[in-house]
């Protein structure tokens, strides 16, 4: 986290903290509860099936109106709210015999819809040159998740049961809570939109590139979790591991993943090559199920084939949220994000059952040929997005003014060459500005400012 300030780096380390949390429980389950779903009263395949992916689709289906939500309200104490669902949800499931009150616990769980809040939050506490940074570090803290969650869920459940598994995730939501209570309040939170709800979201709705990111997110975790309906086999069949040996092999894939990630990030920051970065990820992506397809059935193809996916889903994972903060507008930086969230989880959820169709009625080299379709229609859509602008964060102390000098302020600095984005907070005497810093001079805004001030 070098460049970061000390605030950045709480806040980054705690937030990164909360969703691994989070999704570590999440995760936990899925090697499991097949097996130990089975005990449960009234259960079915249909119904286990149904206790797995109901928190998948509460995510989709309330990301948005969170994320409504959180552009008006404050954002630490959404992420409370939903916390605190978290762990009734996985207290409910544990104390549940019956399959239906599993459903019940995990709906519940579901309804903490909180991913987009806490990468709103993060946004608001990390300048632009370091969101892609702070955006990364979550995208490692879900990959290493769902490595530790493999090697924890089979252990947990054998030692403790599937009540011990469930009681595991409320516990770990009651820790997200303390790692809450440090991660620093923004010294702005906008809450100065004036759009209705509807139209709010309609026009992140719209939004020609965010909804080249939004299609881009789907794909991702489409592909991905389609790919987890069918790696599991593949160990087994070809790896010749146990299933309580998978979590040995993803574990050290998906940390090389993400450090073999890390130079294109930096590249992509460095350089301003971002667009250039990202679809080389797509582009490995492809590849990456393309050797899977061709070399399934050989131990070695298989493991470079794995390998190649994380190194592409890491670098995916780290640039879509941060091109996400760059292209969202001002005040809607949470409500794009919810809409971002929604298409992650919905596309997670059709994913499995994409793959699960697939798996019944075709080969394993045509189905991964089929989600090479899939990655390779999103790098054509990709490739007409627009590079964004780098921009930065610049932050100006005034004396407190009236709403009608604040609206001759923005008129005014937004007049200034390079001058992108101007936010005033009238009674708090700041001023937030982004800036590109190739065509801004900081000195005509010290002279603004001291005029100001004279007058």
């Amino acid at each position: 986290m070098k460049g970061m300030t000390q605030g950045e780096r709480k806040a980054t380390t705690a937030l990164a903290s909360i969703f691994a949390l989070r999704m570590l429980g999440l995760f936990m389950i899925m090697p499991v509860f097949a097996i130990y779903g089975r005990e449960l009263t009234g259960s079915t395949p249909a119904l286990i099936g149904l206790a797995i992916g109901i928190y998948g689709l509460a995510q989709a289906i309330l990301q948005i109106p969170i994320g409504l939500l959180a552009d008006r309200m404050n954002r630490k104490q959404l992420i409370v709210q939903g916390l605190i669902l978290f762990a009734i949800g996985g207290a409910v499931a544990a104390m549940s015999t019956s399959i239906w009150g599993v459903i019940a616990g995990r709906a519940i769980q579901g309804a903490g819809a909180i991913s987009a809040v806490v990468m709103a939050l993060l946004a608001d506490l990390t300048r632009e040159e370091q969101r892609t940074k702070a955006m990364s570090t979550i995208g490692m803290s879900i990959g290493l998740s769902f490595a530790v969650a493999f090697i924890l869920g089979p252990f947990v459940a054998a030692h403790f049961g599937l009540s011990g598994l469930f009681w595991a995730t409320s516990l770990l939501g009651v820790g997200g809570l303390f790692l809450l209570a440090i991660v620093p309040t923004p010294t702005i939170t906008l809450k100065q939109n004036a759009d209705s709800y509807w139209l709010q979201l309609r026009q992140n709705f719209v939004h020609p590139e965010l909804l080249r990111l939004n299609v881009g997110i789907f794909v991702l975790h489409l592909v991905m979790t389609a790919s987890f309906v069918l790696l599991p086999h593949l160990l087994i069949d070809y790896a010749h591991l146990a299933p309580s040996q998978h979590g040995w092999v993803y574990l050290p894939i998906v940390l090389g993943g993400f450090i073999a990630a890390v130079p294109a990030i930096i590249i992509a920051e460095k350089k301003r090559k971002i667009k250039q970065v990202f679809l080389f990820g797509i582009a490995l992506l492809a590849i990456s199920l393309a050797v899977l397809a061709q070399g399934y059935q050989h131990y070695v193809n298989l493991l470079v084939g794995i390998s190649l996916f994380f190194i592409a889903f890491n670098l995916l994972e780290a640039l879509l949220p941060s091109l996400l903060s760059k292209i969202a507008p001002a005040g809607n930086k949470a409500t794009a994000m919810g809409i971002y969230s929604s298409g992650q989880f919905f596309g997670a959820f059709c994913g499995g059952v994409l793959g699960g169709i697939l798996f019944a009625h075709y080969t394993i080299g045509v189905i991964y040929m089929v989600l090479v379709g899939f990655a390779l229609l999103w790098l054509l859509l990709a490739a007409t997005m627009q590079s964004p602008r780098f921009l930065h964060s610049m932050m100006l102390t005034i004396q407190p003014c009236s709403s009608s000098v604040a609206t001759q302020l923005v008129h005014d600095l937004q007049g200034l060459a390079g001058v992108e984005e101007v936010v005033v907070l009238a009674t708090d005497g700041l001023i937030y500005l982004k800036v590109d810093k190739l065509s801004f001079d900081e000195k005509q805004v010290d002279g603004f400012v001291s005029r100001l001030v004279a007058a």
